[in-house]
């Protein structure tokens, strides 16, 4: 016989390993989209139009750098989910979020591009946030 609570502990462990690695699966996604993004803006300063008046007005190879540096991270970040490194959890994290925010400002300049990696990164951090997820 087997106990309830074993059964229901298994099945949500299982569910949280999804939830993780669907996670894991994003992050991929959202850090490849950055480096791409990154590297279109590095290495054509027209490939974005300039924004008059933009409070957070940075120069366009700017952006590009913080793209590629924050999409770089992102995968590394990825991998180390897939592979259920402790750190990759908190680091997971803290990168969504400053990918959130960084898109965020990029808003003005791709609005449709930046609202839908807001909302991937807030699914990631859905998705690792969930009771159990990152606990092995």
């Amino acid at each position: 016989m087997t106990d309830d609570r074993t059964v229901e502990s298994q099945a949500d462990s299982g569910w949280a390993m999804t939830g993780v690695a669907f996670a894991a699966a994003m992050l991929l996604l959202i850090g490849a989209f950055h480096v791409i993004a990154g590297f279109a803006a590095i290495l054509n300063d027209e490939y974005l139009v300039r924004v008059r008046g933009y409070a957070f007005d940075l120069d366009i190879t700017a952006w590009g750098w913080i793209h590629l540096i924050l999409g770089l991270a992102l995968v590394a970040t990825a991998f180390g989910l897939f592979s259920r490194a402790r750190w990759a959890g908190v680091v997971a994290l803290f990168l969504v979020v400053l990918s959130a925010i960084d898109n965020f400002f990029f808003i003005p300049y791709q609005p449709f591009w930046a609202l839908l990696l807001i909302a991937l990164d807030v699914w990631v951090i859905w998705a690792l946030t969930r009771p159990r997820a990152l606990r092995t």
